[in-house]
């Protein structure tokens, strides 16, 4: 007998993996939290029915949210993840050995365990000395920081639900605040391909565009995202992710990669004309 599991992408649209059985199944404080083990993507975690990543196709995402920031900041030393439950960011980000603390602030105690338990590789982030978990919520935490960071990554789920707060106003101006005076913020900004996805993608931009003085959108494309294309969001107090990005002092560096390099770097800012069309208008909106 086949078993599928289908994430509702739209009212019409479904996206459907053959999985071979279910490893964990569990309703945490904040949300539920399943584990899949499937023929093409290895396993998948799937937080509220939506695929938050797999173990075929996580390292796009940790690498862009990761090496586009830090290929344009010279001087990176203090990170905060909001979010990151999985890990997987924070592996990433312990590649830099100039990088002195990692804070990430996750609330969902369960969801640390289970990447830990199912997905050691990706949750391997955890053990760097460096880092340093807090079971919070990202606002409440925010709020109580000044200063004090180069690099905030954006790594909360959806802009819904438990994690609603982190898509804010009030949230954007609390990362203004805690970055320092050349600091980056990186933010996961969905997908406007659908059209009931669209309004929270300009209102993401909105907000970004009116907190910051540079705000850029960078894609890459994704296999277990809803509709195979993902966009994040860059926003700088100093730094242009293209007229500040230096390619040649990142590639010394010899970083493994298996999705990021610095020509895609460039690349990934080149979007499509009618996603151009929408962030364009929220720009010239009054």
């Amino acid at each position: 007998m086949e078993i599928w599991f289908s994430q509702k992408d739209t009212e019409n649209v479904k996206t459907s993996v053959r999985v071979d059985k279910q490893l964990f199944s569990s309703q945490s404080e904040y949300q539920r939290i399943d584990v899949f083990q499937s023929q093409e993507f290895g396993r998948m975690i799937v937080l509220d029915g939506e695929i938050i990543f797999s173990e075929a196709d996580e390292f796009i995402y940790n690498e862009m949210v990761v090496h586009v920031p830090m290929a344009v900041h010279p001087h990176v030393r203090n990170v905060l993840i909001i979010g990151g439950g999985d890990g997987g960011v924070a592996k990433v980000l312990t590649q830099y050995p100039e990088i002195e603390s990692i804070d990430v602030v996750e609330p969902d105690e369960m969801f640390i365990e289970v990447s830990q338990r199912f997905f050691p590789e990706t949750a391997k982030g955890f053990d760097d000395q460096r880092v340093q978990i807090t079971n919070m919520d990202g606002l409440r935490f925010l709020r109580r920081c000044t200063d004090r960071y180069d690099l905030i990554i954006n790594d909360s789920t959806d802009p819904f639900g438990h994690t609603e707060g982190l898509f804010t106003r009030e949230f954007y101006g609390n990362c203004f605040r805690a970055l320092h005076a050349d600091g980056i913020m990186v933010y996961q900004h969905g997908s406007p391909f659908y059209e009931e996805d669209e309004a929270a993608f300009r209102a993401m931009h909105r907000k970004a565009y009116q907190s910051f003085p540079v705000s850029r959108v960078y894609q890459a494309s994704i296999p277990t995202c809803p509709a195979g294309i993902w966009m994040f969001g860059f926003a700088s107090k100093k730094y242009h992710p293209l007229d500040d990005f230096d390619a040649a002092r990142w590639d010394k560096r010899g970083l493994k990669t298996w999705y990021y390099t610095t020509h895609l770097h460039k690349g990934a800012f080149m979007l499509p004309k009618y996603v151009e069309d929408i962030l364009s208008e929220e720009e010239n909106k009054k």
